[in-house]
């Protein structure tokens, strides 16, 4: 079943891609444009939101620890 979601998807972002960059191709094509091009976004995003993940996972750690010294500073420390 995932070969057949593929396949479908593949060939409508195909269409979609080919249509934008005013290309004309056969079906086939068509298809192989939108498959290729699923996978190489696909790669390229995991890509991106992993680096992204590592990136926000620190920007979390270091408002979790300016919120920590906040608190530690208004509430314990007086």
């Amino acid at each position: 079943m995932n070969v057949i979601f593929i396949i479908i998807v593949g060939a409508a972002a195909g269409f979609v891609a080919t249509r934008l960059m005013k290309v004309e191709t056969d079906i086939l094509t068509t298809v192989a444009i939108g498959v290729i091009g699923a996978l190489i976004g696909g790669l390229v995003l995991r890509i991106i939101v992993s680096v992204g993940s590592v990136a926000f996972g620190f920007l979390g750690a270091v408002v979790g620890a300016a919120f920590l010294i906040w608190f530690w500073q208004t509430y314990v420390r007086k």
